[in-house]
């Protein structure tokens, strides 16, 4: 049978909102204007999930501390830039979310993101207060580290097992694998559903509306 969850836990880039295009292009981008070799869309999907200190790192094994410092500069005015317009949120999401809320769960962020970029985000949504509790990669530890999840279970009071985390990137769901939680799997992200499956998440999606009928159907299993 299905656990009986109290909390739902959500990446925001590539889960909630259709911005992995602009990442993409903000990588390139700035490594451009850092005179550094520009990875293809796929190597930068991959480390999408990541704190940006991390995804830098992964992309360039060898960056000094300088050149670190330059990127991140570089990277954080070209994602500026794109995101004066926020990128636009998942079909579905907003209804999704209104529903749970109704039904009485928890609702939760964790993401790669930079707490300054977040908040961005949810001003821009009027969003500030729409979740009890959200926490970004510069805050706390970048994923798969399961930091991030259990400052959310100690805050919202709930233990591993009543809670599930939503994500596109196999750093997502390692995290919830890292503390001892459930997983759904998004495919229509940064990583291939069939990429995610081997992380073995309670259920796989691709649509975010798909999650909303799972949870609504009695005791039903996953895929």
């Amino acid at each position: 049978m299905r656990p009986d969850y109290k909390l739902l836990i959500f990446d925001w880039d590539g889960t909630l909102a259709d911005s992995i295009g602009r990442i993409v292009e903000a990588m390139q981008v700035a490594a451009q204007r850092s005179d550094m070799p520009v990875r293809d869309d796929f190597a930068i999907k991959g480390i999408i999930g990541l704190g940006l200190p991390e995804a830098i790192r992964t992309l360039y094994p060898e960056i000094s501390p300088g050149q670190m410092l330059d990127f991140r500069e570089r990277y954080a005015e070209s994602y500026v830039a794109l995101e004066a317009v926020p990128s636009p949120l998942f079909a579905d999401v907003v209804d999704s979310l209104a529903a749970f809320r109704a039904e009485g769960y928890q609702m939760a962020v964790a993401t790669g993101k930079s707490r300054r970029g977040l908040d961005r985000v949810l001003r821009a949504h009027g969003w500030q207060d729409y979740f009890q509790i959200t926490r970004a990669a510069d805050e706390s530890a970048s994923k798969p580290d399961p930091l991030m999840l259990q400052e959310i279970l100690e805050h919202c009071g709930v233990v591993p097992e009543q809670a599930l985390m939503v994500g596109d990137s196999s750093f997502d769901l390692l995290m919830a694998r890292n503390a001892g939680m459930d997983s759904v799997a998004v495919g229509y992200g940064a990583q291939s559903l069939a990429s995610l499956l081997e992380y073995q998440p309670r259920l796989a999606i691709e649509r975010f509306s798909e999650l909303r009928s799972w949870l609504s159907a009695p005791g039903t299993e996953s895929f």
